[in-house]
């Protein structure tokens, strides 16, 4: 497939790159390089290779895990060894990260004055083995978030895409931690969810608009699609990344995006659905989880209505005068049955894959509105 029908199929854009499926390969140190990776290219649509340690305090920690027993990218000069990693993966579909363990924001930066815009740029806040973590690196940025911050920040100053990998539960309140990479600029919240599961992903979801990669245990597609259908964009897989596995996950993900439109489509809201759901929501005339979803959020029910109809105004979805609330706009999900929505779908000459791809166009345009009134509020 080429860019324009990938994004016709997903529409995933990361660092300017149309990616072709929503699975990734995490990093693993001492593992994941490009060779690993180009390997798996068929059925990835981003990978993060990694970890590499990018200064003196983390290369001692590096030489101390492999003496532990442990992989590990051992180098004198991260410059050369990144440089030989990046020219393997020329030519490549897959859009590219590379997973860093760094000491200071200016260890982060340096990489990134180096090679710009031609990769994604992820802290590694997830590592913690103990060498690492004594190093200032890995989870001990979880536990000292402004240090961080202050990262996330030297990054953005060299104008690249910047990812942070996390471990779930390790800081204080996860959702907090996700809206202070937010304003710092992050761009990608990579996430290890340890036990937590999907309840994890509506939660950030909810509190910011960071692309957000789900990883621990994604090795059926049941698992994907809970992620997915509750905020995750992507999904990433580390020691279940053979071919096999991710393989699966690539055709199964395609088959349901060709059926339904919208890959990562939200459960509805009354089924605990992440705020994507609001497209899906019929006018705020009952006691249903809409109406405290709305006082959440700041919005009264007269706005919500306006803001709905004035999104979907000149399109498919202003149309629908036989149904419930007279537009497609309040119609369900179309999993949902309902005779009256398909017959307008039909009358319209819409298919139902069309339908959802309208139905996301306009959750896009709800979620940014919401997060640009929140960023207002804040800067107020």
């Amino acid at each position: 497939m080429n860019n324009n029908e990938n994004f016709r199929r997903f529409g995933i854009v990361l660092n300017d790159h149309v990616v072709r499926t929503p699975v990734a390969i995490s990093s693993m140190a001492g593992v994941v390089d490009a060779g690993y990776v180009l390997a798996r290219k068929a059925h990835i649509g981003a990978a993060f290779i990694g970890g590499y340690s990018v200064d003196e305090k983390t290369m001692e920690a590096s030489r101390e895990i492999a003496d532990q027993g442990r992989s590990e990218f051992l180098f004198d000069d991260p410059i050369t060894e990144l440089t030989s990693q990046l020219e393997r993966m020329e030519g490549s579909d897959v859009a590219l990260g590379i997973n860093l363990r760094g000491s200071s924001a200016g260890s982060f930066q340096a990489i990134a004055e180096e090679f710009g815009s031609q990769v994604i740029y992820e802290i590694d806040a997830h590592c913690r083995q103990e060498p690492m973590v004594k190093a200032e690196c890995g989870e001990y940025l979880l536990h000292h978030p402004g240090r961080l911050i202050e990262a996330v920040k030297a990054l953005k100053s060299e104008e690249v895409t910047v990812s942070v990998k996390i471990r779930a539960g390790v800081h204080a309140d996860d959702r907090k931690l996700a809206v202070d990479l937010w304003r710092a600029g992050a761009d990608v919240l990579h996430i290890d969810l340890m036990d937590l599961g999907y309840q994890k992903v509506r939660q950030i979801r909810n509190e910011s608009p960071l692309f957000i990669i789900a990883n621990n245990s994604m090795n059926s597609f049941e698992r994907m699609k809970d992620m997915l259908s509750h905020g995750a964009d992507m999904v990433s897989l580390a020691r279940k990344s053979d071919e096999r596995t991710l393989s699966g996950l690539d055709a199964a993900i395609s088959r349901y995006a060709e059926e339904h439109g919208w890959y990562n489509s939200p459960k509805q809201l009354c089924r605990g659905g992440d705020l994507r759901a609001l497209t899906f929501c019929c006018m705020p005339v009952k006691n249903c989880p809409l109406i405290p979803t709305l006082q959440k959020v700041g919005m009264t029910r007269e706005e919500y209505i306006a803001l709905k109809q004035n999104f979907v105004r000149d399109t498919p979805l202003e149309g629908g005068k036989q149904t419930c609330f007279g537009s497609l706009s309040w119609c369900c999900k179309d999993t949902s049955p309902c005779m009256f929505r398909d017959l307008t779908i039909r009358q319209l000459s819409l298919s139902s894959r069309e339908y959802m791809r309208l139905k996301r166009e306009l959750a896009g345009k709800l979620m940014e509105r919401l997060f640009d009134d929140r960023k207002r509020q804040e800067a107020g």
